[in-house]
Protein backbone atom coordinates (compact mmCIF):
# COMPACT_ATOMS: atom_id res chain seq x y z
CA UNK A 1 0.00 0.00 0.00
CA UNK A 2 1.32 3.34 -1.18
CA UNK A 3 1.88 6.38 1.57
CA UNK A 4 -0.76 8.36 0.30
CA UNK A 5 -3.30 5.11 0.34
CA UNK A 6 -2.32 4.70 3.85
CA UNK A 7 -2.87 7.92 5.12
CA UNK A 8 -6.39 8.27 3.12
CA UNK A 9 -7.05 4.91 5.15
CA UNK A 10 -6.23 6.53 8.18
CA UNK A 11 -7.93 9.80 7.85
CA UNK A 12 -11.12 7.46 6.76
CA UNK A 13 -10.85 5.61 9.95
CA UNK A 14 -10.29 8.69 12.49
CA UNK A 15 -12.99 9.84 10.80
CA UNK A 16 -15.38 7.16 11.39
CA UNK A 17 -14.32 7.04 14.57
CA UNK A 18 -14.77 10.65 15.53
CA UNK A 19 -18.07 10.10 14.25
CA UNK A 20 -19.31 7.06 16.47
CA UNK A 21 -18.05 9.41 19.30
CA UNK A 22 -19.76 12.35 18.32
CA UNK A 23 -22.82 9.61 17.99
CA UNK A 24 -22.62 8.09 21.46
CA UNK A 25 -22.21 11.58 22.97
CA UNK A 26 -25.30 12.36 21.36
CA UNK A 27 -27.60 9.17 23.22
CA UNK A 28 -26.18 10.37 26.17
CA UNK A 29 -27.44 13.46 25.72
CA UNK A 30 -30.65 12.30 24.47
CA UNK A 31 -30.94 10.23 27.77
CA UNK A 32 -29.90 12.52 30.61
CA UNK A 33 -32.44 15.03 28.22
CA UNK A 34 -35.06 12.27 29.37
CA UNK A 35 -34.18 11.74 33.17
CA UNK A 36 -34.65 15.56 33.49
CA UNK A 37 -38.26 15.36 31.87
CA UNK A 38 -39.24 12.19 33.68
CA UNK A 39 -38.65 14.84 37.12
CA UNK A 40 -40.17 17.87 35.51
CA UNK A 41 -43.46 15.74 34.09
CA UNK A 42 -44.26 14.38 37.54
CA UNK A 43 -45.07 17.98 38.40
CA UNK A 44 -46.23 20.06 34.55
CA UNK A 45 -48.23 19.11 32.65
CA UNK A 46 -46.95 17.17 29.07
CA UNK A 47 -47.83 20.11 26.60
CA UNK A 48 -46.65 22.66 28.92
CA UNK A 49 -43.05 20.43 28.82
CA UNK A 50 -43.15 20.17 25.05
CA UNK A 51 -44.56 23.24 24.25
CA UNK A 52 -41.34 25.44 25.75
CA UNK A 53 -39.37 22.41 23.88
CA UNK A 54 -40.65 23.22 21.28
CA UNK A 55 -40.22 27.54 21.28
CA UNK A 56 -36.54 26.35 22.23
CA UNK A 57 -36.30 24.02 19.16
CA UNK A 58 -38.06 26.59 16.08
CA UNK A 59 -35.01 29.97 17.55
CA UNK A 60 -32.88 26.71 17.15
CA UNK A 61 -34.15 26.05 13.40
CA UNK A 62 -34.43 29.56 12.15
CA UNK A 63 -31.24 30.30 13.22
CA UNK A 64 -29.67 27.36 11.90
CA UNK A 65 -31.10 27.84 8.78
CA UNK A 66 -30.19 31.18 8.31
CA UNK A 67 -25.92 30.45 9.35
CA UNK A 68 -26.27 27.42 7.02
CA UNK A 69 -28.52 28.69 4.47
CA UNK A 70 -31.23 31.31 3.97
CA UNK A 71 -34.89 31.26 5.14
CA UNK A 72 -35.96 32.07 1.38
CA UNK A 73 -34.35 28.18 0.33
CA UNK A 74 -35.50 26.53 2.91
CA UNK A 75 -39.44 27.60 2.96
CA UNK A 76 -40.37 25.79 -0.14
CA UNK A 77 -41.22 22.54 0.28
CA UNK A 78 -41.89 19.99 -2.74
CA UNK A 79 -45.26 18.27 -0.70
CA UNK A 80 -46.71 21.11 2.23
CA UNK A 81 -49.11 17.79 3.11
CA UNK A 82 -46.21 15.42 3.85
CA UNK A 83 -44.24 18.14 5.93
CA UNK A 84 -47.46 18.98 8.03
CA UNK A 85 -48.00 15.29 8.50
CA UNK A 86 -44.12 14.35 9.37
CA UNK A 87 -44.20 17.58 11.59
CA UNK A 88 -47.61 15.91 13.47
CA UNK A 89 -45.68 12.82 14.14
CA UNK A 90 -42.71 13.94 15.44
CA UNK A 91 -44.67 16.51 17.88
CA UNK A 92 -47.14 13.17 18.81
CA UNK A 93 -43.95 10.93 19.08
CA UNK A 94 -41.96 13.94 21.72
CA UNK A 95 -45.36 14.33 23.77
CA UNK A 96 -46.37 10.28 23.82
CA UNK A 97 -43.14 9.43 25.02
CA UNK A 98 -42.95 12.14 27.66
CA UNK A 99 -46.24 11.24 29.15
CA UNK A 100 -45.01 7.78 29.11
CA UNK A 101 -41.99 8.85 31.55
CA UNK A 102 -44.79 9.88 33.90
CA UNK A 103 -45.42 6.54 34.67
CA UNK A 104 -42.87 4.27 33.27
CA UNK A 105 -38.94 3.91 33.97
CA UNK A 106 -35.99 5.09 32.06
CA UNK A 107 -34.98 1.85 30.76
CA UNK A 108 -38.31 0.20 29.76
CA UNK A 109 -39.32 3.31 27.92
CA UNK A 110 -36.74 3.27 26.05
CA UNK A 111 -36.74 -0.87 25.69
CA UNK A 112 -40.07 -0.39 23.53
CA UNK A 113 -39.17 2.74 21.95
CA UNK A 114 -36.05 0.50 20.14
CA UNK A 115 -38.58 -1.28 18.22
CA UNK A 116 -38.49 1.83 15.63
CA UNK A 117 -36.39 0.91 13.39
CA UNK A 118 -37.90 -2.13 12.78
CA UNK A 119 -41.31 -0.46 12.18
CA UNK A 120 -39.74 1.51 9.81
CA UNK A 121 -38.72 -1.34 7.70
CA UNK A 122 -42.05 -2.96 7.88
CA UNK A 123 -43.27 0.82 6.75
CA UNK A 124 -41.05 0.96 4.55
CA UNK A 125 -42.15 -1.58 1.79
CA UNK A 126 -46.06 -0.39 1.75
CA UNK A 127 -45.33 3.17 1.92
CA UNK A 128 -42.08 3.78 0.11
CA UNK A 129 -42.31 0.90 -2.27
CA UNK A 130 -39.17 -0.44 -1.34
CA UNK A 131 -37.96 -3.95 -1.26
CA UNK A 132 -37.65 -5.47 1.87
CA UNK A 133 -35.56 -8.75 2.05
CA UNK A 134 -36.86 -12.09 3.88
CA UNK A 135 -34.23 -11.76 6.39
CA UNK A 136 -35.27 -8.45 7.45
CA UNK A 137 -38.91 -9.22 7.40
CA UNK A 138 -37.58 -12.17 10.07
CA UNK A 139 -36.08 -9.76 12.11
CA UNK A 140 -38.91 -7.72 12.14
CA UNK A 141 -41.17 -11.15 13.30
CA UNK A 142 -38.20 -11.45 15.89
CA UNK A 143 -38.49 -7.81 17.35
CA UNK A 144 -42.40 -8.17 17.95
CA UNK A 145 -41.78 -11.38 19.72
CA UNK A 146 -39.36 -9.40 22.53
CA UNK A 147 -41.90 -6.50 22.02
CA UNK A 148 -44.38 -8.85 23.45
CA UNK A 149 -41.82 -10.29 26.18
CA UNK A 150 -42.14 -6.96 27.81
CA UNK A 151 -45.47 -6.29 27.45
CA UNK A 152 -46.48 -9.71 28.74
CA UNK A 153 -50.60 -9.08 27.58
CA UNK A 154 -52.63 -11.14 28.89
CA UNK A 155 -50.98 -11.25 32.00
CA UNK A 156 -51.35 -10.20 35.56
CA UNK A 157 -48.41 -7.78 35.26
CA UNK A 158 -49.60 -6.24 31.78
CA UNK A 159 -49.15 -2.54 32.07
CA UNK A 160 -51.51 -0.79 29.93
CA UNK A 161 -48.97 2.61 30.12
CA UNK A 162 -46.41 0.59 28.12
CA UNK A 163 -48.30 0.83 25.48
CA UNK A 164 -47.77 4.92 25.53
CA UNK A 165 -43.78 4.35 24.39
CA UNK A 166 -45.21 1.36 21.98
CA UNK A 167 -47.49 4.10 20.09
CA UNK A 168 -44.01 6.71 20.16
CA UNK A 169 -42.09 3.97 18.66
CA UNK A 170 -44.55 3.54 15.97
CA UNK A 171 -45.50 7.61 15.49
CA UNK A 172 -41.27 7.88 15.00
CA UNK A 173 -41.35 5.05 12.79
CA UNK A 174 -43.75 6.79 10.16
CA UNK A 175 -41.96 10.26 10.95
CA UNK A 176 -38.70 8.55 9.35
CA UNK A 177 -41.02 6.96 6.71
CA UNK A 178 -42.48 10.04 6.02
CA UNK A 179 -39.15 12.24 6.20
CA UNK A 180 -37.34 9.56 3.52
CA UNK A 181 -40.82 10.38 1.27
CA UNK A 182 -40.21 13.83 1.51
CA UNK A 183 -36.71 14.30 1.19
CA UNK A 184 -36.83 12.00 -2.20
CA UNK A 185 -39.03 14.60 -3.35
CA UNK A 186 -36.50 17.23 -3.03
CA UNK A 187 -36.45 18.85 0.25
CA UNK A 188 -33.24 19.52 2.29
CA UNK A 189 -32.17 19.13 5.55
CA UNK A 190 -32.84 22.58 6.28
CA UNK A 191 -36.19 22.55 5.04
CA UNK A 192 -37.04 19.37 6.68
CA UNK A 193 -35.80 20.97 10.36
CA UNK A 194 -37.63 24.46 9.76
CA UNK A 195 -41.48 22.59 9.34
CA UNK A 196 -41.08 20.63 11.91
CA UNK A 197 -40.02 23.41 14.24
CA UNK A 198 -42.33 25.64 13.01
CA UNK A 199 -44.99 23.43 12.59
CA UNK A 200 -44.31 22.42 16.09
CA UNK A 201 -44.30 25.56 17.86
CA UNK A 202 -47.94 26.50 16.35
CA UNK A 203 -49.98 23.59 16.84
CA UNK A 204 -48.22 22.90 20.74
CA UNK A 205 -48.70 26.77 21.38
CA UNK A 206 -52.37 27.35 22.27
CA UNK A 207 -52.63 24.14 23.85
CA UNK A 208 -49.23 25.00 26.05
CA UNK A 209 -50.94 28.08 26.83
CA UNK A 210 -54.59 26.68 27.79
CA UNK A 211 -52.06 24.39 30.34
CA UNK A 212 -50.16 26.75 31.54
CA UNK A 213 -48.78 27.60 35.07
CA UNK A 214 -45.80 29.63 35.91
CA UNK A 215 -43.03 27.70 36.49
CA UNK A 216 -41.15 27.84 39.73
CA UNK A 217 -37.43 28.87 39.25
CA UNK A 218 -36.22 25.40 39.78
CA UNK A 219 -38.53 24.30 36.92
CA UNK A 220 -37.54 26.56 34.94
CA UNK A 221 -34.04 25.86 35.22
CA UNK A 222 -34.99 21.70 34.25
CA UNK A 223 -37.10 23.50 31.25
CA UNK A 224 -33.62 25.28 30.15
CA UNK A 225 -31.25 22.24 30.38
CA UNK A 226 -33.80 19.67 28.62
CA UNK A 227 -34.12 21.98 25.67
CA UNK A 228 -30.31 22.73 25.56
CA UNK A 229 -29.74 18.81 25.85
CA UNK A 230 -32.20 18.55 22.75
CA UNK A 231 -30.59 21.11 20.62
CA UNK A 232 -27.28 19.77 21.98
CA UNK A 233 -27.79 16.12 20.89
CA UNK A 234 -29.55 17.29 17.40
CA UNK A 235 -26.00 19.42 16.74
CA UNK A 236 -24.07 16.36 17.74
CA UNK A 237 -26.16 13.43 15.87
CA UNK A 238 -25.73 16.29 12.20
CA UNK A 239 -22.11 16.47 13.06
CA UNK A 240 -21.66 12.94 13.68
CA UNK A 241 -23.15 12.52 10.04
CA UNK A 242 -20.64 14.71 8.71
CA UNK A 243 -17.94 12.03 9.88
CA UNK A 244 -19.95 8.88 9.28
CA UNK A 245 -22.45 7.72 7.11
CA UNK A 246 -25.61 6.80 9.14
CA UNK A 247 -25.64 2.65 7.71
CA UNK A 248 -22.62 2.46 9.88
CA UNK A 249 -23.90 5.26 12.88
CA UNK A 250 -27.58 2.82 13.46
CA UNK A 251 -26.08 0.27 15.72
CA UNK A 252 -24.69 2.99 18.07
CA UNK A 253 -27.87 4.47 18.57
CA UNK A 254 -29.10 1.86 20.51
CA UNK A 255 -26.78 2.83 23.36
CA UNK A 256 -29.45 5.09 23.99
CA UNK A 257 -30.84 1.84 26.09
CA UNK A 258 -27.77 1.44 27.92
CA UNK A 259 -27.25 4.88 29.22
CA UNK A 260 -31.04 5.31 29.99
CA UNK A 261 -30.81 2.13 31.84
CA UNK A 262 -27.93 3.52 33.69
CA UNK A 263 -29.22 6.82 34.66
CA UNK A 264 -32.40 5.46 35.65
CA UNK A 265 -31.14 3.12 38.01
CA UNK A 266 -28.41 5.71 39.73
CA UNK A 267 -30.81 8.32 39.32
CA UNK A 268 -34.33 6.82 40.02
CA UNK A 269 -33.48 3.75 41.66
CA UNK A 270 -34.80 1.83 38.43
CA UNK A 271 -33.50 -1.48 37.67
CA UNK A 272 -35.31 -3.35 34.61
CA UNK A 273 -37.25 -6.56 35.34
CA UNK A 274 -35.57 -9.85 33.85
CA UNK A 275 -38.74 -10.11 31.29
CA UNK A 276 -37.63 -6.45 30.07
CA UNK A 277 -33.82 -7.17 29.77
CA UNK A 278 -34.43 -10.87 27.78
CA UNK A 279 -37.20 -8.68 25.54
CA UNK A 280 -34.85 -5.41 24.88
CA UNK A 281 -31.97 -7.55 23.79
CA UNK A 282 -34.08 -9.41 21.34
CA UNK A 283 -35.32 -6.30 19.98
CA UNK A 284 -31.67 -4.77 20.02
CA UNK A 285 -30.56 -7.93 17.93
CA UNK A 286 -32.94 -8.38 15.37
CA UNK A 287 -32.41 -4.52 14.87
CA UNK A 288 -28.80 -5.27 14.56
CA UNK A 289 -29.48 -8.02 12.22
CA UNK A 290 -31.88 -6.04 10.19
CA UNK A 291 -29.51 -3.36 9.42
CA UNK A 292 -26.70 -6.26 8.43
CA UNK A 293 -29.12 -7.25 6.21
CA UNK A 294 -30.08 -4.02 4.82
CA UNK A 295 -26.65 -3.49 3.86
CA UNK A 296 -26.21 -6.49 1.65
Amino acid sequence: MSYSAQLSTQQEQRSTLTGVMLCIAAMMAFATQDAFTKVIVQEMTVAQVVMVRYWVFAIFAVVWVTRTGTLRRALPTASFRLQLFRSLLSLAEIALFNLALRYLGLAESHALMAVFPLAVIALAAPVLGERVSIKCWCAVGVGFVGTLVILRPGLSVFDTYSIIPLLAALCFAGYHVVTRKVSALGDSFNTNVLYMALIGCLVTTPVGISAWREPTLIEWGWLAIISALSVAAQLLLVKALEYAPASLLQPFNYSLLVFATLIGLFAFGEFPDTWTVIGASVIIMSGLYSIRGQRK
